[in-house]
């Protein structure tokens, strides 16, 4: 969605509210409304979700009371998230309004979400279905035993020359071109690959996120790969708050219960329009974060 879509969709209701496009200067209030519905985010996290995407602010009395945030992958996708309401303020259609307006500069997009059960409701009238479950896990970081790997195999830290690799095993993972993504997550922290005889076939990254580090995105060839990369960031942050969202087809949920990380929370993940196709032989596993995907 473009900027001047995004001020196409502003109006005023007849309740005194409007929707204008999100700005940079809204960023402060933003934070506040998260804080609001005691999510965790930083204002650092809300300038790299600002800097990738584009947004629409719900505005009263020069307010911002309402939030919802898209971002556009490829020629052919997007993800939509960061959808906030002042709760002095829910159960008055504002988030269906601000949806509403997001989803028409979206036409003709594959549009993925991860929605909360307080607003599945409200997708599932929009057209979404449920395609998947999310677990969400977090906790003081242990320390993590190292995954054995068949010879030839080897975790490695990355370096720039990873980079273009990276982004196209992400790619093939999620089924959609998230370049400018990988990229900024690179650039935010710290990465790890999974080797085969020199061959790059999995990464994972650790970056600053909400109450500490998260993990995110993973991408491996398989769970045993998943678990080496995971259980090596880990072990880089014991003692440390750490979070991981994780597919609940990933077969990982125990071991990152044993791990010390318990799931918290397990959103929906819903999709309107056709579900992005994998390559073969490579596999997301962890998710960027819930609103990027």
């Amino acid at each position: 969605m473009t900027t001047a879509a995004a001020g196409d969709a502003a109006g005023t209701a007849h309740d005194g509210i409007v929707l204008r496009a999100l700005r940079a200067d809204d960023l402060d209030a933003a934070l506040g409304l998260s804080r609001a519905v005691h999510w965790p985010h930083r204002l650092a996290d809300w300038r790299l979700a600002f800097s990738l995407g584009q947004g629409l602010a719900a505005e009263r009395d020069g307010e911002v009371v309402g939030t919802a945030m898209t971002w556009s992958w490829g020629d052919g996708h997007a993800t939509l998230g960061l959808v906030i309401v002042d709760p002095r303020l829910q159960g008055r259609r504002i988030g269906l309004r601000l949806m509403q307006a997001l989803m028409a500069g979206l036409e003709g997009r594959t549009v993925l979400l991860h929605a909360t059960a307080e607003g599945r409701g409200l997708y599932e009238r929009l057209g979404f279905v449920r395609t998947g479950e999310v677990r969400q896990h977090q906790g003081q970081a242990g320390s993590a035993p190292l995954m054995p790997l068949d010879p030839g195999w080897r975790l490695r830290p990355s370096d720039q020359g990873d980079l273009p690799a990276l982004i196209e095993l992400d790619a093939q993972a999620r089924g959609m071109r998230r370049d400018v993504l990988v990229q900024a997550l690179y650039a935010a922290g710290d990465t790890v690959v999974l080797d085969e005889d020199g061959a790059r076939r999995g990464f994972a990254m650790l970056r600053r996120f909400g109450r500490g580090l998260i993990i995110g995105p993973v991408v491996a060839p398989d769970e045993r790969g998943a678990k080496a990369l995971i259980a090596h960031l880990v072990g880089m942050s014991a003692g440390k708050f750490v979070r991981i969202d994780v597919d609940f087809d990933s077969g990982l949920t125990e071991w990152l219960e044993e791990l010390g990380l318990p799931r918290v929370d397990a959103p929906t993940e819903m999709i309107r329009g056709a579900v992005p196709a994998a390559a073969p032989g490579v596999r997301r596993f962890a998710l960027a974060t819930q609103a990027l995907g």
